[in-house]
Order: structure tokens, then C-alpha cells, then sequence
């Protein structure tokens, strides 16, 4: 399997493209002040991970801006720090200011000459046009959790994508599922048997961060500690050279 067998990539935005971790962390400052003792960053990252998959679960046609404000009152309550709903409703729109990798706009530069490019993402579409100005392409097809009404890992999301690819006469063996999240998108990915490339961008840490723990490695046919390792390596394969 190399990389040049695909004509489509199917990303994962938040935690692949956007820096979500580093959103979230810096959204909660507010409410991280306020913590006694202070917490460490991934302590943060992995209760944010509980909540936020607990909510998805129980509210899953919820807009992910909405959605956040919840996940931000629980971990108030969690941490036994008061809030108010202006401080819930401005964590939910604090996705604006998530910054996307240094090397993603770039890399989808490069990539959009050789494949169509297609987001499909746990966010909601007015969240998801900021992220979308700073990754500076312009996407083939965007799917959100808005438009499809679930989160993944809900396998919904992916029957949904493949449904709409496969109106295009995007052949489900033509599409390389890009993701970071091993619970998010690998493991519900492997089993719908679309080939899959993992970006590691926490290489180097302990742990799941934001994303939780999908219990068993699913399988994953390449990986890339950053996007630019993807591009380099699409480099090399068009030279004939499939070291990956």
C-alpha cells in the first residue's frame, strides 16, 4: 500500500489540523486560575476528554458550540470552581481562536494538487469556518457533526461520509482517513475498512490528551508525527521511493 493508491483524503480537523489541545487549554484559562492545587496540562486535557465524550453520547444532535459550555460547567463542578453561563457561553465560542498547526495550511497547499481533500469533524459549521480561514485551502466537501446529527466515533458519521463520497463516485478503496484521534477515527475507521494514516502529533507525551483512550491500538497502514512528515513522505512515493 502506498500513498499515491489513494485520489481522496478524508481528515479529522481538530487535534490533526487545528491545535485543539492547546485551544482547549488556553480557553479554560479562566476557569484554570482558579483551581487549587493547579492542575497539570494533561491532567486538564483528559478530564475535558470525559466530559466532552460523555456529553456527545448523551446529546448527540447538540452543536458542538453548544456543546462545549456544558463541558466547561461540569468541569467547573468537577473542580469545584463557581461559573457563570457567560463564562460557559464564551468557552463555547473560544473555538475561533484555536490555532491551527504551523505546518497544516501548508501541507493542504501541496496535497490539494494530488488529492480531493474532505473534512469530516466533531465541530459545527459556523465553528468550523473560522478553523477553515486559517487552514487557507479550500476544502472538497466539509461533513460535520451538525450536518450529520452524531458524533464520532459514532459509526452514523462514517456510514454518512461514505454515503456521500460514494454519490461522487469516490470508491471507498480511493480514500486514505487522515485523522490524529485513535478513539475518534482509526478505531471506527478499520471498521468500515477504510485504509487510514495516523498523524501523531503527540509523539513524545504520555497518554490520550484530549482524545480518550481507545483501549485496544487499532490499526493504522501509515504514520506521520506531523503533517509535513505526510508531505515529504508523498514526495518521496511520487519518486518511486515508498519508505514510510
Amino acid at each position: 500500500m502506498h500513498l499515491t493508491d489513494f485520489d481522496t483524503l478524508t481528515f479529522d480537523c481538530y487535534g490533526t489540523l487545528i491545535d485543539w489541545e492547546t485551544g482547549i487549554f488556553e480557553g479554560l484559562r479562566p476557569l484554570l486560575s482558579r483551581v487549587e492545587p493547579p492542575l497539570t496540562r494533561d491532567q486538564v486535557l483528559e478530564a475535558h476528554a470525559r466530559h466532552e465524550s460523555a456529553q456527545q453520547r448523551y446529546t448527540p444532535a447538540t452543536r458542538y458550540q453548544a456543546l462545549l459550555p456544558v463541558v466547561y460547567k461540569r468541569l467547573a463542578e468537577e473542580w469545584g470552581v463557581p461559573c457563570t453561563l457567560e463564562d460557559c457561553i464564551a468557552y463555547g465560542q473560544s473555538i475561533r481562536n484555536w490555532p491551527a498547526f504551523a505546518d497544516s495550511a501548508a501541507a493542504l497547499q501541496y496535497l490539494k494538487q494530488h488529492y480531493k481533500l474532505v473534512i469530516l469533524s466533531n465541530v459545527d459549521n459556523e465553528s468550523f469556518s473560522h478553523s477553515n480561514a486559517k487552514l487557507q485551502v479550500e476544502f472538497d466537501a466539509v461533513m460535520t457533526a451538525e450536518d450529520i446529527g452524531s458524533y464520532k466515533p459514532s459509526p452514523r458519521n462514517f456510514e454518512y461520509m461514505l454515503e456521500k463520497l460514494g454519490e461522487r463516485g469516490i470508491a471507498k478503496n480511493r480514500i486514505l482517513h487522515t485523522a490524529e484521534s485513535l478513539f475518534h477515527d482509526h478505531q471506527p475507521a478499520g471498521k468500515f475498512g477504510l485504509a487510514t494514516c495516523w498523524i501523531h502529533r503527540r509523539h513524545g507525551k504520555q497518554g490520550f490528551g484530549a482524545t480518550m483512550d481507545p483501549g485496544t491500538q487499532p490499526k493504522v497502514d501509515f504514520r506521520f508525527e506531523s503533517m509535513a512528515d505526510f508531505v515529504d513522505a508523498h514526495r518521496r512515493a511520487l519518486q518511486g521511493d515508498h519508505r514510510d
